[in-house]
């Protein structure tokens, strides 16, 4: 009994090491060097900051808004209808996922350029040509890029809430004369908004601070492009510092309403469905209807991703609807320049290392949480959970602020010399919730009267979760491995701003760098972002095989 005390107390103390240290210090160093009130005001007073600000938070609203509108109907068409080729939408649905948005932002101005490809095809047609991505058009496109990266995250949280709805409440109300559109705002609806809320807060607060896409499109005029901007000035200028705090407290607030809002009231939470949704079968020419629309949304989706690849395997592509020669060349200078071989090495290096932390802290909080019995346990859940909720951009400039501030940090986190502490340590505390809930998931479905069987044959309590739990929730490890190597490898706020010397570029910091150089700069961009692409798509479907509908646990907060 006393070693069992000992090492649930001994998991708990370097939890809360790794957390202190990695996650609040990084936030207390931002709190601490922003936290003037002079600088705070003068943030206010500046209108250039409050249009940033302002202009990040419609880019957020509408956002959602957009994967609102994608996401909700597919959920109810994959619950509710059964149709041919529905196996495949779950992988469909992925699809979106396997390009960052700001690499798909190449193959976005591609498209919608001056000469681009639906320009060309308007001119084809004897129209004039429109400017879609000057002026408000930026903004548009900006929006627009984003929900079609995103909405796969609201889409499969509102796979799992619709599973756990009992379907006799519609039957009911279907007995009783209830018109379909009524029974779906009166009962379905109110019982999706825990599934709303899960996937919509990550998806606002996602899209608010996200400083890639709009880097991409050359938009400075938003919060995280300025506090990009400013992190070179950040040991004499602590505007940056207060910029985070500003968008820090936003992100908050915007969790809090949606709280408020989705996240309780009565009978959100009443139903858990035991009998499962029961699908219709569609006859005729209307079972091929919700596929179509999977498909359909999948090539809209995927029209970024199509464009990237006809980019990298043109020799140029300019006032034509496709290009007029193909050629293997910048895919080959893709793998040759001197750039991006480096930093491939460099990226393996930064997400392996990360995986390791990532899966080192997230399986022993998932068996604080679920096997001890240590009081105050789920608070070591919620602490793991924290990093989904803190933007990205704010725990990169509090590494990049302890980097600067502590003698210590100084020493193993220095993003001159040698960054790789420092990024991968920065990438796990963003991946530990994936592999939390991965491990938690697999825990909550493996039975407990394993481990006291090993127990009461004299094993202890670490020995038999080692020996008998783990090899029999190696599945979900490995899809929470997947996602923390397969994320950190494409990571961009991190990589942006704490990768300070060429030499030490990851994969995204390298695709940046190359999109703003003149000539086959753009296009040798492309070739790179088109072999991460390959990449993450390979581990999104391994993934989505192994935990199908699960997934959506991954991106829940």
């Amino acid at each position: 009994m006393m070693k069992n005390k000992f090492a649930t107390y001994l998991c708990a103390a370097v939890l809360l090491v790794f957390f202190g240290t990695f996650l609040f210090l990084p936030l207390y160093t931002v709190l601490a060097e922003g936290l003037d009130k002079d600088i705070l005001l003068e943030v206010f007073r500046n209108r250039l900051y409050m249009e940033g600000l302002w202009n990040a938070f419609a880019i957020s609203v509408v956002t959602t808004f957009f994967v609102f509108l994608i996401a909700l109907p597919l959920a109810v068409l994959y619950d509710r209808y059964e149709f041919p080729g529905k196996n495949l939408c779950p992988i469909l649905m992925m699809t979106p996922m396997i390009l960052p948005p700001f690499v798909g932002a190449l193959g976005f101005q591609q498209l919608l350029g001056h000469y681009g490809v639906l320009n060309s095809l308007l001119v084809s047609m004897g129209l004039d040509r429109i400017d879609f991505l000057g002026g408000e058009g930026k903004f548009w496109s900006i929006c627009a890029m984003e929900a079609l990266h995103l909405y796969p995250i609201l889409y499969l949280n509102l796979i799992t809430s619709l599973a756990n709805i009992d379907p006799t409440l519609n039957d009911a109300a279907k007995n009783l004369g209830i018109s379909p559109w009524k029974r779906f705002f009166r009962i379905t609806l109110p019982l999706l908004r825990p599934g709303i809320f899960a996937g919509g807060s990550i998806v606002l607060i996602w899209s608010f601070t996200e400083l890639g896409t709009p880097l991409m499109f050359g938009v400075t005029n938003v919060t995280p492009v300025q506090i990009f901007n400013g992190i070179n000035e950040l040991e004499s200028n602590p505007t940056a510092y207060s910029l985070v705090i500003i968008m820090l407290a936003v992100s908050a607030l915007m969790y809090l309403t949606g709280k408020v809002l989705l996240g309780s009231g009565a009978g959100t939470n009443a139903v858990k469905g035991m009998t499962g949704s029961r699908s219709i079968d569609l006859t005729g020419w209307k079972k091929f209807l919700p596929g179509a629309a999977f498909f359909a949304f999948t090539f809209i989706a995927a029209l970024p991703h199509l464009t990237l690849i006809l980019t990298a395997g043109s020799e140029s592509w300019y006032q034509t609807i496709l290009p007029a020669k193909y050629s293997w060349m910048h895919f080959q200078e893709a793998l040759s320049n001197d750039l991006v071989v480096p930093s491939i090495h460099r990226s393996l290096e930064y997400s392996i290392l990360a995986t390791v932390i990532a899966c080192t802290i997230g399986l022993a909080t998932a068996w604080l949480v679920q096997r001890s019995k240590m009081r105050g346990a789920a608070a070591f859940d919620l602490m793991a959970m924290l990093p989904l909720m803190i933007p990205g951009l704010v725990i990169a400039v509090g590494f990049l602020g302890m980097s600067i501030k502590y003698e210590w940090a100084k020493l193993i986190f220095n993003p001159i010399n040698n960054p790789l502490l420092l990024l991968a340590t920065a990438y796990a505390i963003r991946r530990v919730p994936y592999v939390l809930r991965a491990a938690a998931s697999g825990l909550e479905q493996t039975p407990e009267d394993l481990e006291h069987a090993a127990r009461n044959a004299g094993c202890t309590a670490f020995g038999a979760f080692r020996k008998i739990t783990v090899p029999l929730i190696a599945a979900n490890l490995v899809v929470g491995a997947l996602f923390a190597f397969s994320f950190s490898m494409l990571e961009v706020s991190d990589s942006l701003i704490l990768a300070q010397k060429s030499t030490f570029y990851p994969i995204t910091k390298a695709i940046y760098e190359l999109s703003t150089y003149l000539g086959n700069g753009p296009y040798i961009a492309s070739a790179f972002g088109v072999w991460a692409m390959f990449f993450l798509a390979s581990t999104l479907i391994a993934a989505g095989i192994l935990l199908g509908r699960k997934l959506g646990s991954l991106f829940r907060l």
